[in-house]
């Protein structure tokens, strides 16, 4: 008997079945392995031994008995014959709350050379399920952000998801250092998708700042990660969040961008022989999107909520491109940020006219939404007329509406002006445009 449990004890310290195969070619960034037929899975990590070390893959597709792989870094040394050893382990996220202050890559890696990060005693998976809609509580009360035009004219919503629209250059990075440091919300979750390399520390150091990082975990991937990179990226930083969320804190989630995110799934889709649609994105782009997306949101009964806000690149200032039009239509309303404002000088170039909160009006005071009508009214009658008052074609007199506009307009432009380091009031704003309303003749 002594023997026979000797035995079993050495059978159950025996490690478990390892599954190998080989690269049979590579194809561009694709990998193909072939010898691990019903052992590799949608997801699995595969280690590929070469010159420069081992690089890590994940198995993005299969094709009969050839698995299809991406890797995470430069697969230079790869080499057909190379060994592929299938990870055990799926991979997964242990975030704690002594995360916060540090940044990390796509895989949850520290990389800003402050030591190790601790471990948390959960395993979460990068990509997981939405919570479900009946288990959901509601969108919660009205966020201070800081930012006038948004308190006032697109507010946000504790649990609510905003998308940011903007072309490159008009001051949105700016903008989301600024909600970063001062929206009211326990922990930021900043997730950097595909950024250049040189502006993630000029983000962290001067937009973010030290008070920003320290109650905020930043996730990055720089352009040139490999397109698997990135889109890991955005995943871990959806499971950073929700780290937090379901421990009961109130959690900011700002990605930078969902454009990008949408590209490397491009890439990835591409590389794994799925046909291109419009403007050469696959279909599991526009299946990806809300899943990555509904992840936000109010949590359940108990716990905190992910209130996210998405920016989004519109390609040639064209605000009805594939991405912009599919996020458009899965968010909580829109920001749209104007080159045209931007070139005006007036920071935040937020189009206040074209920017769309769903949570409106109920999130406002009565009073309060009189005024953001009234001065909504006043800026699109200004905004029909400008051509017309800059040529000399409009007379003083000629109506009413036109000349309070003309004289109201600037006043609102001016007080929707702000540096990064001008933070506002709701209230204040609220009671400096009722001013304006009543000093200007209507």
């Amino acid at each position: 008997m002594q023997t026979l449990a000797s035995a079993a004890r050495a059978i159950r310290a025996m490690p478990p079945d390892r599954h190998f195969g080989s690269v049979a070619a590579v194809r561009g960034a694709l990998i193909e392995v072939d010898g691990l037929l019903g052992s590799a899975r949608i997801g699995s990590r595969i280690a590929i031994q070469c010159e420069g070390g081992m690089v890590d893959a994940e198995v993005t597709g299969l094709d009969r008995q050839t698995a299809h792989c991406l890797s995470f870094n430069d697969p230079h040394g790869i080499a057909t014959g190379s060994r592929a050893d299938l990870l055990q382990s799926q991979s997964v996220l242990r975030p704690t709350d002594q995360w916060l202050g540090r940044v990390v890559d796509g895989l949850g890696r520290p990389i800003d050379n402050k030591g190790p990060l601790p471990v948390g005693p959960a395993a979460r998976p990068f990509k997981a399920d939405p919570p479900a809609a009946a288990d959901r509580t509601r969108v919660g009360r009205r966020l201070e952000t800081g930012i006038r035009a948004l308190d006032m004219f697109a507010p946000l919503c504790r649990g609510q998801r905003l998308g940011l629209f903007a072309g490159s250059g008009v001051g949105k990075s700016t903008l989301l250092s600024m909600l970063a440091r001062w929206v009211e919300t326990d922990v930021a979750v900043i997730g950097l998708i595909g950024e250049r390399g040189r502006e993630v520390q000029e983000f962290i150091e001067d937009d973010l700042g030290p008070e920003g990082l320290a109650r905020s975990v930043v996730v990055v991937a720089t352009s040139d990660s490999p397109a698997l990179m990135r889109r890991q990226a955005a995943w871990t930083t959806l499971a950073v969040a929700e780290h937090f969320r379901d421990a009961g804190r109130d959690v900011m989630c700002l990605m930078d961008s969902v454009t990008r995110f949408a590209m490397a799934q491009r890439e990835i889709g591409l590389a794994n022989g799925e046909p291109p649609a419009t403007k050469g994105y696959t279909p599991t782009v526009f299946a990806e999107l809300p899943r990555l997306l509904e992840r936000a949101g109010p949590g359940g009964p108990g716990q905190g909520s992910i209130t996210g806000l998405f920016s989004v690149l519109v390609d040639g200032d064209d605000h009805d491109e594939p991405i912009a039009d599919a996020v458009r239509g899965i968010l909580d309303g829109h920001i749209v940020m104007s080159r045209k404002i931007a070139e005006r000088g007036r920071f935040p170039a937020i189009d206040i006219l074209k920017s769309v909160s769903r949570m409106l009006p109920e999130c406002h005071e009565a009073e309060e939404n009189r005024l953001r009508l009234a001065a909504l009214a006043h800026l699109s009658t200004h905004g029909d007329m400008e051509e017309l008052v800059r040529l000399g074609a409009y007379k003083a007199g000629a109506d009413a509406s036109v000349d309070a506009a003309i004289r109201l307009a600037p006043a609102i432009e001016d007080l929707l002006k702000q540096s990064k380091n001008d933070r506002g009031s709701a209230a204040q704003s609220f009671a400096r445009l009722a001013e304006l309303m009543t000093e200007v003749p209507q």
